[in-house]
């Protein structure tokens, strides 16, 4: 039987990344995967395939609607090969995955395929082609998370999707009725949306990306809205039922009057929920609540000492590179250092165009918790780089302490916002001002001085260029 410093069960980007942290530190590790590819949900049905598609929809959406503006002008008729677009994406994937194998030789992780469970706390039995039993010292519980659905719904993974078959369709829908407002719906949605599909987007809650800040929502919703996406907010679905290729979905609206729509596709975008299945975390007396989620401390340990979790299966948003920071942090404990990770400095991200990215505080949770703030937002459309690229849409928004002047969120929507976050995150880390971040030199022309231009309108409404 082989022994190992470290297990870790689940190879997305939280249990790789611990996996080559662990290794880094000199520890011998182990990496189980049940499926034959490493990367998890991010890298094969989540992440990294959802952005090959919103590119490639992208350059479609620029060749029919705005390459006329800049002067382009294509003979004949544009034709979308969709498969080509879908075997793109897959290509994409390939070469992502065969990444983390390399990765793993390189830091010598002994990776294991099949499904990894519990015989006791330091055992794991692991079924694949053939059944064998490994040792660990340490185990990391890092199986992620599968879609969520309602009690109502047979998801039949034809008609009646979730975002992994939504990711492998051979037809463009005419008509996708998107259950849920948030992250992947939008972006999934948009995706076909810019294909030639209508598209639909049912939201119970009063307003889409509901736990971001409400201005990102009402412009990405005004933005969205021009690009032919329709929204029905307050909207409770009560049931879906499908007859041969045409799918209904029956909503109350917020005057309880009970309406319908028809389309040839439904995707079922109401969130993820923790995987745990097939672990027998009982085995090892590891403690599983009721909603699914492994129990853990401030270092991410379980009520078992030599047991950790991480990502999608303990509580906090489930993000990839909240995961990976996760990851890292439990390897470090493990070899005896004091990491940290600060929960409310880790950025969110929606991959629509324009983008939307936050960091920190929204308006209404420090308005709730009587925090004294000011605001300062600056408009995309008043910088020189946006009218040039033509991306006009959308804001910088900083809210800063009152009296202190500490940065306390940063809220963007536009071009390239997923990259222009991170500015924000290390200010925040450094317990930043708005009034350092407008003192900062910022290169001209880009989408950064939006930023600047916010931090000014924080200090004293100070921006100049709106």
């Amino acid at each position: 039987m082989s022994t190992y410093d470290v297990a870790i069960i689940g190879s997305g980007p939280g249990g790789y990344v611990a996996a080559i942290r662990c290794a880094q530190l000199g520890m011998k590790t182990a990496l189980i995967e049940k499926y034959n590819t490493l990367g998890g949900t991010c890298l094969n049905v989540g992440c990294i395939p959802s952005k090959a598609l919103l590119d490639s929809s992208h350059h479609y959406e620029d060749a029919l609607k705005h390459f006329e503006a800049h002067g382009i002008e294509i003979p004949g008729e544009i034709k979308l090969n969709f498969k080509k677009m879908i075997e793109r994406k897959q290509s994409v994937v390939d070469q992502t995955t065969k990444g983390i194998e390399f990765l793993m030789n390189k830091n010598k992780v002994d990776v294991f395929t099949g499904t990894g469970s519990f015989k006791d706390a330091t055992h794991i039995e692991i079924d694949g082609e053939k059944k064998e039993t490994i040792e660990a010292k340490n185990t990391i519980i890092a199986t992620g998370s599968k879609p969520a659905s309602l009690p109502f719904i047979k998801i039949d993974k034809e008609r009646i999707i979730t975002s992994t078959e939504a990711l492998e369709l051979t037809e463009i829908p005419k008509h996708l009725i998107v259950i849920g407002g948030g992250v992947i719906g939008l972006e999934l949605g948009q995706v076909y949306r810019r294909l030639g599909a209508e598209v639909s987007v049912v939201e119970y809650m009063d307003r889409i990306i509901p736990t971001m800040d409400s201005a990102q929502s009402k412009e990405l919703t005004k933005v969205m809205k021009k690009q032919g996406v329709k929204f029905y907010v307050s909207h409770k679905v009560s049931a879906v039922s499908r007859k041969k290729n045409e799918v209904t979905v029956t909503a109350t609206d917020k005057k309880d009057k009970e309406v319908s729509f028809t389309g040839d596709y439904c995707l079922v975008s109401v969130g993820r929920r923790p995987f745990t299945d097939g672990l027998k975390a009982e085995n090892a007396g590891v403690k599983i609540n009721e909603r699914g989620m492994v129990e853990v401390n401030e270092h991410l340990q379980t009520n078992v000492k030599n047991i950790y979790a991480i990502g999608d299966v303990v509580r906090g948003a489930m993000l990839a590179h909240k995961a990976e920071e996760e990851g890292v942090f439990v390897a470090e404990i493990i070899a005896g250092q004091k990491p940290h990770i600060d929960y409310n400095l880790i950025p969110g991200v929606v991959y629509t165009w324009p983008e939307v990215a936050s960091v920190g505080k929204t308006e209404e949770q420090l308005a709730e918790a009587g925090v004294a703030y000011k605001v300062g937002q600056f408009p995309m459309r008043a910088l020189g780089r946006s009218r040039a690229s033509g991306d006009t849409d959308g804001f910088v928004k900083i809210l800063a302490h009152k009296e202190t002047d500490e940065v306390l969120g940063v809220h963007m929507v536009g071009a390239r916002v997923a990259d222009l976050i991170s500015e924000a995150v290390a200010a925040m880390e450094f317990r930043a001002s708005a009034e350092d971040i407008a003192r900062m030199s910022h290169a001209h022309p880009t989408y950064a001085e939006a930023v600047k231009e916010a931090a000014l309108a924080a200090t004293e409404d100070r921006a100049l260029h709106v």
